[in-house]
């Protein structure tokens, strides 16, 4: 009787092993191949401890930095109180005629209404500034104009007074409209002198008036910027120097 040897009996040929495999079912095929999948090491939390730092870098490259609505207010609240100037260097006020009703030694005052004046209210306002826009502190502004008759006070100091700007160059002065007379559309007259500087004497005018092209010294450089408000109207001007 013929018996196997050691070989043959613990191993199969490999035509058996192929002979088999032909005939094994392929949940058994799935079965057999499923350890082969688990094989592979999953990740353990020490390993993605080691991984994250390498992704957060990654993920803040992609972020596009935009200006947020806070910083905008930040920036305003930064910038000098100053006005903006058109260009690095500012043309001088034009200079004008003093007029043959100047009065010198006038009251320092920021306000020329007083009793027995009347008429519409007007404000001036602006800034006394140097050629590179710089504004002139202590500036003196010398005003006087005629009444709402057209008639100047040639004995007091009736509608005359100076002022000196504040550490900004800015002025203000409290008045009445002046009257329009025979020859001159309606304006004002004012001297302006920076610190140990020379005086510049020029005139002021009002924008739509109907004199303003008939009046031999009318300058529209000279307009201030003139509105209707309900106490009366509100003019700005800046003298450069």
């Amino acid at each position: 009787m013929k018996t196997n040897s050691p070989t043959q009996s613990t191993y199969l040929s490999r035509r058996e092993l192929l002979r088999l495999g032909l005939t094994i079912s392929p949940l058994l095929v799935a079965a057999c191949a499923a350890p082969a999948l688990v094989q592979i090491p999953a990740p353990t939390a020490a390993a993605l401890a080691t991984v994250a730092p390498t992704v957060e870098p990654t993920a803040a490259l992609i972020l596009i930095p935009t200006a947020t609505p806070a910083a905008a207010p930040v920036v305003a609240q930064t910038l000098p109180p100053t006005p903006a100037c058109a260009d690095d260097d500012d043309d001088p006020t034009l200079a004008q005629a003093e007029g043959p009703y100047y009065t010198p030694n006038t009251p320092e005052r920021t306000s020329l209404l007083e009793a027995g004046i009347s008429g519409t209210n007007l404000t001036v306002s602006g800034t006394v500034l140097t050629t590179n826009c710089q504004p002139v502190a202590r500036a003196l502004l010398d005003f006087w104009h005629c009444d709402a008759a057209g008639v100047y006070d040639n004995v007091g100091y009736k509608l005359r007074g100076h002022q000196f700007t504040a550490e900004q160059g800015r002025f203000l002065l409290e008045t009445i409209l002046p009257a329009v007379y025979p020859g001159r559309t309606r304006h004002i007259h004012v001297k302006v002198q920076a610190p140990d500087q020379p005086v510049l004497t020029t005139q002021l005018y009002f924008p739509g008036e109907p004199q303003n092209e008939s009046d031999g010294i009318y300058n529209a450089a000279l307009l201030m910027d003139v509105q209707d408000v309900a106490q009366g109207k509100l003019a700005t001007f800046n003298f450069v120097l």
